[in-house]
């Protein structure tokens, strides 16, 4: 068993569903026995960890949190974690913590951080900089661990988030992805008066005016936007209705929730449902992702590329991630990690172990400034 899997099988096993508590100790401790970092712990359950210089800095970014777990993932309180066919199966082992185990071990082994913005050495240093290992709490509920850590300073210059990029140009190859969705959820309140359902004429539909919004959205476009050549295509759609009160009365009020897939620089112009009794308000509004350094995202592709027999390329995901924060926050962010599509969330995720210990060695591959 590699260590990367050995340190997977550990870190799945310990429940940080409602509580990461224990799992971020577990990473703290581990920091501390196997690096010489300097690693904290926030007040909110942040870990980071940080080896080098004051320079540059490149960064390898996870979270410990995960979703609840189904129950066939869970044996009274304890988490089952199971090895069969060549992949790890548990809840965590595909979002994240199989790349958060790559990325501790890469970060305990690299020797020589570089990034690619320190390759131009015009006396051929090998320049020295700041290696930075951070593992998020609270990533499944909107980012609050990210936020947190970017309002108390944390600004890495470049970061390889390790959300899954596993099996998008073809099954088996880990791609980089240079871009990804946001999301925007938002509610439509349509306002009415109340009369009885005899006498229509009496009051104002609400439903009706929430239904000219809802044919508004139809009407509309999805946002999209080219990052590096690719083409990154967003969505908007109405997901729920709720509205009325009894089959005989004019409905006063009427709720419409809409999805927007927003992406870098775009937003469908939602705002064009407003008028007389209709009002709309954002809930949430997870950013988009879009690498700002196209020199970054070739040099981790080509560690990719090193790392394994299949040809990876630069893709887009369908996904938001923290990486939406930090890119938001100007940090030089690609997403690399091992999780494949659909494995995330189900009751059947699973990790390939062969491909965790390929995260390792890309991973180790761009601290070192090259190919493996």
């Amino acid at each position: 068993m590699s260590a990367v899997t050995e340190l997977t099988r550990e870190l799945v096993a310990i429940p940080s569903h409602d509580d990461e508590t224990e799992a971020g100790g577990f990473i703290e401790r581990w920091l501390h026995s196997e690096t010489d970092a300097a690693v904290t712990r926030d007040e909110i359950g942040n870990v980071i960890a940080r080896r080098g210089s004051d320079g540059e800095s490149l960064a390898f970014v996870g979270h410990h949190d995960v979703v609840p777990p189904d129950d066939e993932q869970i044996d009274e309180d304890e988490y089952v974690v199971e090895e069969r066919d060549g992949r790890l199966h548990g809840r965590g082992t595909a979002d994240m913590k199989g790349a958060v185990a790559a990325a501790m071990c890469a970060f305990r082994d690299s020797e020589v951080p570089r990034t690619s913005k320190s390759r131009a050495q015009p006396d051929g240093a090998n320049p020295a900089i700041e290696l930075v290992f951070a593992s998020f709490v609270g990533e499944e509920i909107g980012g609050e661990g990210a936020r947190h850590a970017i309002d108390q300073g944390f600004a890495p210059d470049c970061a390889i988030v390790g959300e899954g990029s596993t099996g998008y140009s073809a099954a088996g190859v880990t791609d980089v992805a240079i871009a990804h969705k946001g999301r925007r959820a938002s509610t439509i309140t349509a306002r009415g008066t109340a009369a009885h359902a005899s006498e229509p004429e009496a009051g104002e539909n609400a439903i009706y005016r929430a239904g000219e919004a809802v044919d508004t959205i139809r009407g509309l476009d999805g946002p999209s936007a080219e990052v590096f050549g690719e083409d990154v295509e967003g969505s908007v759609v109405v997901t729920e209705i709720e509205g009325g009160s009894a089959w005989n009365v004019l409905p006063e009020s009427c709720s419409v929730t809409v999805d927007e897939r927003t992406v870098p620089g775009e937003r469908a112009p939602l705002s064009r449902v407003e008028s007389e009794g209709v009002g709309w308000v954002v809930d949430q509004d997870l950013p988009p992702m879009a690498c700002d350094d196209q020199t970054f995202a070739r040099q981790v592709l080509s560690a990719a590329d090193g790392a394994q027999s299949g040809d990876p390329e630069l893709v887009t995901k369908p996904h938001a991630t923290d990486a939406g924060w930090l890119a938001e926050a100007g940090v030089t962010c690609v997403v690399c990690g091992p999780a494949e599509p659909g494995e995330a969330h189900t009751s059947a995720e699973s990790v390939s172990l062969d491909v965790l210990d390929r995260c390792y060695d890309i991973y180790r591959g761009v601290a070192s400034g090259g190919e493996n």
